[in-house]
């Protein structure tokens, strides 16, 4: 079996890797910046459930939760599909981790700006979502560039869900033709290809954001 026959092989599980991909920022983002902006927001036992919520996904080994959530949760009644469970548990996860760079970057920003809104008569709400956040979301974008790429990454232990991805094609093919050096390079390499855009696009974002931050700083 050639290389480029080992790599046609194992993209065909890319369709797999993609759909967890997305499916997996549709809980990401939300949860980031909801989680991150309660974060930042709420004050007493609020602030304190949404910071044990996030330490939770943070702290809790990905591999762990994908067999609790997909082998236990049936002996519970509710029964979720592989693609469901590796989605969300790798989702909320990421998500869990940008919920810190919402909140670092609110945290970040001038305190003038928050009196400067309340002068003109904006309530608290409207100078998050108004002033605050828009300016936030220019510093977070790097930071959610490089979540996306550690989300395509994880899509590897999906396989042990038994999700047909990449790695779980390879497998098959390394077992079915004896050639792990071969075939686990092959793997290397088909993270790479999807991957290294995603890298490109954000070392542009970040010249980008300093391009900004400068432009704002002169004027």
């Amino acid at each position: 079996m050639t290389f480029a026959e080992v790599l046609a092989g194992i993209f065909e599980g890319f369709r797999v890797t993609a759909l967890v991909t997305l499916l997996g920022m549709l809980y990401a983002v939300p949860f980031a910046f909801i989680a991150g902006v309660a974060q930042y927001s709420a004050r007493g036992w609020p602030h304190a459930a949404i910071t044990a919520l996030i330490e939770f996904w943070r702290s809790s080994p990905v591999i762990i939760l994908l067999y609790a959530f997909y082998y236990t949760l049936p002996g519970f009644g509710l029964r979720l599909s592989g693609l469901t469970v590796g989605a969300m548990v790798l989702g909320l996860n990421i998500g869990a981790y940008g919920s810190q760079a919402v909140r670092a970057a609110l945290q970040a920003l001038d305190r003038g700006q928050v009196e400067a809104g309340r002068s003109i008569g904006l309530r608290r709400w409207q100078i998050l979502l108004l002033i605050e956040l828009p300016q936030a979301l220019l510093a977070m974008m790097p930071t959610f560039i490089n979540q996306f790429i550690q989300l395509v990454k994880g899509t590897a232990l999906v396989s042990l869900i038994t999700l047909s991805d990449m790695t779980f094609r390879a497998k098959e093919i390394s077992q079915l033709h004896y050639d792990p050096v071969k075939v686990y390079t092959g793997l290397l390499v088909a993270y790479f290809i999807i991957c290294y855009p995603a890298t490109v696009v954000g070392r542009w974002l970040e010249r980008k954001v300093g391009a900004g931050r400068k432009l704002v700083h002169d004027v």
